[in-house]
């Protein structure tokens, strides 16, 4: 532990008198020089050079020890914390470092005996945007947290420390205040009911996280969906979309495309968060989705009515059961490199 009159690293004592401060030390030697003796008073306990402790004016960092003689419990497990390395590298500027690194200087706090409202930065007290500010001074860097402004999360108030536990995290991993998808659905409870739908992604049974999709800090607008989807997408590949990380086999790219795809992309038929449909559709049956595009009535697609520019004069009754099933015929429906009409 360091002096925190003089800053040196000695060791100490915490004394406890009638009108004891917390943090006020009594060293066993001083870089003052002066006799290694102290004022024996139960109400005033300082170094011999007449120091006082700190004062709320001193701009000098103290040691993390100081802070430990008190907030024992978040010290014992800081160590498992990411924000540990800050001391291990020793690359740091102390005042970038442990316990001051994120709060700013103790020394009014210990002068005061502690009280949240002599914390330079206390995390409780502060508005959203001043924590997000705070912790961007050292997360700024990070490429997926590049558009942390601009998100929903951000324009609604939600801050860092709304997820995040940095002393009592869930999960070392991220320092989340609680494990995934619990976190998630304390605001997202309209999810939570969609994934208790039979046919869903299975993020529940523990196969999937919200974060394999998401960007909870926000990300770049997407490529599709006249850039109207939500910004706060895990991108595949840089661009693409979040969903073509697992189904690569609907990537492509294909000689003839289903155009939908590209345009408004995967949401344009899927829920994928849960639907009462066996391949997550947002209609119950293939044909009623697929006559949101192609709308051709009477002698169905005889005039080109179904919104696509190709030579096209089947006839197809939607009273007949065997059309009503689209992709019976049309297998490739996501793009094929073989026929025009997705039928191989």
């Amino acid at each position: 532990m360091r002096c925190v009159v003089c800053g040196q690293r000695v060791c100490v004592a915490i004394i406890r008198g009638p009108n004891w401060r917390a943090g006020w030390f009594a060293a066993s030697a001083c870089r003052s020089g002066k006799p290694n003796d102290f004022e024996r008073g139960p109400a005033n306990w300082q170094c011999q050079d007449g120091g006082k402790g700190p004062s709320a004016s001193d701009n000098n960092v103290l040691s993390n020890e100081v802070c430990k003689a008190c907030h024992q419990a978040e010290w014992e497990v800081f160590y498992k914390n990411s924000h540990s390395k800050s001391l291990a590298s020793g690359k740091e500027r102390p005042e970038r470092t442990g316990c001051e690194g994120c709060h700013g200087s103790a020394k009014a706090h210990t002068l005061a005996g502690g009280g949240k409202e002599t914390i330079p930065r206390a995390f409780s007290l502060m508005k959203p945007q001043q924590t997000i500010e705070t912790c961007l001074t050292c997360h700024a860097k990070d490429f997926n947290r590049a558009n942390i402004r601009r998100p929903e999360h951000t324009q609604h108030d939600v801050a860092c420390t709304e997820c995040h536990s940095i002393h009592h995290p869930a999960t070392y991993k991220s320092l989340l205040a609680k494990t995934q998808p619990e976190l998630c659905y304390q605001c997202h409870g309209d999810v939570r009911a969609l994934f208790e739908i039979p046919s869903k992604h299975r993020v529940n049974e523990g196969l999937m996280k919200c974060t394999d999709c998401h960007n909870a800090h926000g990300g770049f607008t997407p490529p599709f969906g006249m850039g109207q989807t939500s910004k706060m997408l895990n991108m595949a590949a840089g661009s693409e979309q979040p969903c073509l990380k697992c189904h690569v086999d609907k990537r492509g790219p294909f000689l003839f495309e289903h155009e939908v795809a590209q345009t408004d992309g995967c949401i344009a038929c899927h829920k994928p968060h849960g639907s009462t449909t066996n391949a997550l559709l947002i209609r119950n049956t293939v044909a009623q989705l697929c006559l949101e595009c192609h709308t051709g009535t009477g002698n169905f697609a005889a005039n080109n009515g179904r919104g696509i520019p190709v030579p096209d004069k089947a006839t197809h009754s939607l009273l007949d059961p065997a059309y009503q099933r689209c992709t019976s015929c049309h297998v490739r429906i996501h793009g094929s490199n073989v026929h025009y009409r997705f039928l191989l």
